[in-house]
This record gives C-alpha cells, sequence and structure tokens, in this order.
C-alpha cells in the first residue's frame, strides 16, 4: 500500500499563499477576531448550502466548518450529501445547493452540452504521488501496465476522472484501451468487485487504495501522478453564474474561510485525520497511513486549462473550452 507523501512544491505554493493572505488579510481573522466581510457589509445569505462528497478531497472544508472559519465570515455552512459529481452538480443547478464541489470534468462537460452555464469558485485538490493510482490483486492476469490493454477495467463511470486519467496515462505508455472492458462500480464496492474476479483491475483514489490494500490484497499496477497526469487538477467548487452574480459578498466569505482552512489542512496533518475518521468515515489506522492529495483554494487558469484539453483530446467534449470564461471572482485577485 502506498505511505504518507509530502508534496513540496505544494507545500511551498500554499505557503506562498498564506503569505498573500497575512499581506493582503484577506484569509485570516484579524486581531480582534473580527471577519473581514463585516467591513463592507455581510453576505448576502447567511446560511449557504454546499453540495459534496464524503472523500479526503473535503478535508480543508470540513476544517473550515469545525474550526469555525466559515461562522468567522457570517456563514452557517450546511453539507447536502451528492452520489456523485455529477449528482453534485444537479443539486446546485436545480437550487438545492448553493455550491457544488466535483471533479472538475461534469463541471467542462456540463458547459459544453449547454446543461449548466457554471463558474468554477474554489480549487480543491489535485493528483499528488501516490493518491490516485491504477490497482489490480494478485490472482489477476493484470500484472503490468500492457496487460490493461485486454482487462475489465473498474471505473465509477464514463467521462470522469477515474476513466479519463486511466485512458490517459495508458496512452502515454502507448496501451491501446480500444478493446477495454469497464466495468462501472461505485467506489466503495470496487475492492470486492477486484476479488471476485468482476474486474481485473480498477482505478482508485485515496482511501479506497489503503482500504483495498487491507481487504483486498490491492497492490499497484501504475501511479496516476505521472506523465500527462502529474499533479493533475481533480476537484473543486462551482456555482452557476447566476447564483455567483447575485451572491459576490457569500462567494468572498466562502472563498476566504475555504483559503484559510487549506493553508492549515496543508500544514498540520493532525487536524486532517480526525476529521476524515469523523466525516470520511473512515478508520484510524487508515487515516494515518493514506496518502492526502495535493490541497489548493486559488484556482489557476493555466493549471485548470489541461483538463478541457484532455476532454477534448479524449473525445469527451466536442469542442475547446478555455477556462479563463468559467472562473468566477475570487476573493484577494
Amino acid at each position: 500500500m502506498f505511505g504518507i507523501v509530502r508534496n513540496s512544491g505544494r507545500v511551498r505554493a500554499a505557503l506562498a499563499l498564506a503569505v498573500v493572505t497575512v499581506v493582503t488579510g484577506c484569509g485570516a481573522l484579524g486581531a480582534t477576531g473580527s471577519s473581514p466581510s463585516s467591513s463592507g457589509g455581510g453576505p448576502e445569505k447567511t446560511t449557504l448550502k454546499v453540495s459534496i462528497l464524503p472523500t479526503t478531497d473535503l478535508a480543508p472544508f470540513w476544517l473550515a466548518q469545525d474550526e469555525g472559519y466559515f461562522r468567522a465570515e457570517g456563514l452557517t455552512v450546511e453539507s447536502v450529501i451528492a452520489a456523485s459529481g455529477q449528482a453534485s452538480l444537479a443539486k446546485a443547478i436545480s437550487g438545492d445547493a448553493d455550491i457544488a464541489f466535483s471533479t472538475y470534468p461534469p463541471f467542462f462537460t456540463a458547459r459544453s452540452t449547454g446543461a449548466a452555464d457554471m463558474e468554477l469558485v474554489a480549487d480543491a485538490t489535485s493528483v499528488n504521488a501516490k493518491s490516485n493510482a491504477i490497482v489490480t490483486v494478485p490472482n489477476s492476469p493484470v500484472k503490468t501496465i500492457a496487460d490493461l490493454a485486454t482487462a475489465k477495467i473498474a471505473i465509477t463511470a464514463k467521462n470522469t476522472a477515474s476513466d479519463l486519467l486511466t485512458r490517459s496515462i495508458m496512452q502515454d505508455h502507448n496501451v491501446d484501451f480500444s478493446k477495454v472492458k469497464w466495468v462501472l462500480i461505485p467506489l466503495p464496492n470496487i475492492a470486492a468487485a477486484l476479488q471476485q474476479g468482476q474486474a481485473d483491475a480498477a482505478y482508485l483514489p485515496e482511501p479506497y487504495i489503503t482500504q483495498a490494500a487491507k481487504t483486498a490484497g490491492a497492490i499497484p499496477v501504475i501511479d496516476i501522478n505521472s506523465g500527462a497526469t502529474q499533479d493533475f487538477p481533480l476537484t473543486g467548487y462551482g456555482a452557476t453564474r447566476k447564483w455567483v452574480k447575485e451572491n459576490p459578498k457569500t462567494l468572498a466569505a466562502f472563498q476566504r474561510a475555504m483559503q484559510k482552512a487549506t493553508h492549515d489542512a496543508t500544514f498540520d496533518r493532525a487536524k486532517v485525520e480526525p476529521l476524515l475518521v469523523r466525516f470520511a468515515k473512515i478508520d484510524e489506522d487508515t487515516a494515518k497511513l493514506l496518502t492526502l492529495p495535493g490541497y489548493g483554494a486559488i484556482l489557476d487558469s493555466r493549471r485548470l486549462q489541461r483538463v478541457p484539453d484532455l476532454l477534448l483530446q479524449l473525445g469527451a467534449i466536442p469542442s475547446p473550452i478555455d477556462v479563463n470564461s468559467m472562473i468566477g471572482p475570487q476573493a484577494g485577485r
């Protein structure tokens, strides 16, 4: 199983963010404990609903709730659990949630198909060393990445991060995926599917990598953090363009709280592990062993452009998308 890995580049980025935050006064409480949002009037909405998936990517969000960072910005934030990234987006589109957490592909496919006019409002995670992998089990016919060409590979759904990153890394290694039998299985069920031979290999993020290693003896075939998918943008938060336009102060308050929480989660793993046990429902041993993703809060258009470019290359969207057209206003920018 994968051990704990620190991503020095992400740490340096987080440190830089912390310095900017202190200088601009946009991410932390003042000496008196007052919120920066109080100087220009409070948020348009004081109760904010955010649709989420209970994964390790949410650690900064849970930290912001647990440590009172949202409360300090005048927000009461409620979690709305979604079954998938697409379902999370649907909740924001329908108004059941104000902000949606998801892997990035659904935001871009929604724009491409005209299903919704979404804006990205905060970054969440990137692929980190050993945080996402294609795995197999000892009795599987898959031993190397070349064996994936004719394998049954478990993913969550087509045109999701699991599908796109698997195909991308196979392409990097000149492995044809046209004959792959894609097996659609929810993440919690993949370890059992590998054990039972329903799949020969699977794409897994943490904490499922560590859990599958413990329950099914899963071993990595290849780390996703390599080649075209190294440090790949993985998850973020979005809202409809209409909501962003109508709630600029609410959005800025959410972003400030998330920036502070992301800094703390990056530098202090001890704050993260108990949250994973409580909210992601994993055991303490797994929380200690798993590899965390690379956390981020500020949206970088040059980095995020990799997502729609990959979607276009793999035929998941029909035409190019300029990420700059989808990035909403950011606190401190």
